[in-house]
């Protein structure tokens, strides 16, 4: 994942990279701040002593310039200007005058009225501006000295804006280095992460956890404490589905042969209609145990074959039994793979109930005197068509739940869909539901991708 899909997202990663670059940028500007402070204090001092040492350089040039012999001020009719070496800007510039404030001396670029009055011999600050003062002979020539306006502060300026500037490229870079960096860290996390968005629902086993760092661990226990309460529970209730489906196949069985045996004995009239209501009822309970224990089967999980098998010899077995009943045979429409046979990694029983499923669904709800085309596909596409009305999109996905039937008349437990999804998840598909059917303006679709070998 990029940085900025990060960036757009709550997640840890996203507030330890804004966290962590935020705090590199904060210290960094606090360290500028610092060294601002302490570069400020170190320009003062170098360039204060720049002022005091021109003014005692200048005042033994001044003796000779405008004292005679005897010490006293030469008459020059001017302020002297001391010439430039070659053309240049003066940073530092003085004057040098008398008692009385007249200029004597000055340097080629000084601006004397720029210059405050006879300053007591030190360092003053003036309208912003340093300056340093030196007086000689008895307090008679005093030498002023003072930087360009504004120097200082420009010096400090530059040098501090050197050191922020590079912030423009910190700031991305920060971002970048410490997502990466983070991104390292967690990569155990996403790989747990992923781990359980690839686990079906027939896979309860526990997570690995054992490259992931101690803070995630309380996390993953409790995944797989869930896990494992998980599997009990789904045990526990698969147990019981087939268990009771399983004990009741039995006593339903007898009841039903005695039941049989009691309508032949039975004369016509009321007491026989009422045995052939048992009949039918202990007909409907015996087809219910059945599909709880095909539904406990495939919600088991275990309907992948160790070897490929022939898709196409266990349809046809599903299809001759279905044809046993002279209505259902003269519906069925058969179309098989054109190589003859389809070799699928789905177990054959497990395949049987699924074709039988969607085949009775399709027999059961369809027309009577329409016919119910079944199609197996050279790719292992499995696929049960049938006439009818058009089911809403809404209403096909109900239909896959346990217990849930259409609008129908025809008898049923509303099993028959939720199985074959059971299966179908089973061996990693799905059961596909379309209405109107493929190539028909109404009718009811079901297909699935058989698991092929290889």
């Amino acid at each position: 994942m990029r940085p900025l899909a990060i960036l757009q997202k709550n997640t840890l990663q996203r507030r330890l990279s804004l966290v962590f670059a935020g705090a590199a940028i904060l210290l960094w500007l606090l360290a500028t701040l610092a060294a601002g402070f302490v570069l400020r204090a170190e320009i003062d001092t170098v360039f204060d002593s720049a002022l005091q040492e021109v003014a005692q350089r200048v005042l033994p040039l001044a003796y000779l310039e405008i004292l005679d012999r005897d010490g006293t001020i030469l008459e020059t009719g001017g302020a002297a200007e001391v010439p430039s070496v070659a053309p240049h800007r003066e940073y530092i510039t003085y004057i040098i005058r008398d008692a009385q404030g007249r200029v004597l001396m000055q340097s080629h670029d000084a601006e004397p009225a720029g210059f405050p009055a006879i300053l007591e011999p030190g360092f003053h600050a003036v309208a912003g501006r340093r300056f340093f003062t030196e007086s000689a002979v008895r307090g008679t020539v005093f030498v002023t000295t003072t930087e360009r306006a504004g120097h200082r502060h420009s010096a400090v300026m530059k040098a501090i804006a050197t050191l922020v500037l590079p912030l423009a490229m910190l700031l991305p870079l920060s971002l970048a280095g410490v997502w990466r960096l983070i991104a390292l860290t967690f990569q155990p996390v996403a790989r747990f992460q992923k781990e359980i968005e690839a686990r079906d629902p027939n896979n309860l086993t526990p997570l690995e956890t054992g490259t992931l760092p101690g803070e995630i661990m309380p996390v993953a226990d409790a995944v797989n404490a869930l896990i494992a309460r998980l599997r009990r529970a789904m045990v526990a209730e698969r147990g019981f589905a087939s268990n009771s489906a399983h004990e009741l196949r039995t006593p339903v069985a007898a009841a039903l042969a005695q039941t049989q045996r009691l309508i032949a004995e039975l004369p016509e009239g009321a007491l026989r209609a009422r045995g052939r209501a048992i009949e039918t009822a202990l007909r409907r309970l015996s087809r219910l145990s059945e599909k709880l224990l095909q539904w406990a089967k495939a919600e088991g999980g275990t309907v992948i074959a160790e070897q490929p098998e022939d898709g196409v010899d266990v349809l046809l077995h599903v299809i001759e039994a279905l044809g046993a009943d002279e209505d259902n045979g003269r519906r069925l429409r058969l179309t098989l793979p054109s190589s003859g046979h389809c070799d699928i990694t789905l177990e054959s029983d497990a395949f049987a109930v699924l074709a039988r499923n969607l085949i009775e669904n399709a027999l059961k709800h369809g027309p009577e005197d329409q016919p119910v085309w079944v199609h197996l596909s050279d790719a292992g596409l499995f696929c049960v068509r049938n006439p009818g009305a058009v089911v809403p999109a809404e209403e096909l996905l109900r239909l896959l739940a346990p217990f849930e039937r259409g609008a129908t008349r025809a008898e049923g437990a509303g099993l028959g869909l939720a199985i074959v999804q059971g299966i179908a998840r089973g061996a990693g598909s799905a059961l596909i539901l379309s209405s109107p059917a493929t190539g028909m303006e109404d009718g009811f679709e079901a297909r699935v991708q058989l698991p092929r070998a290889g």
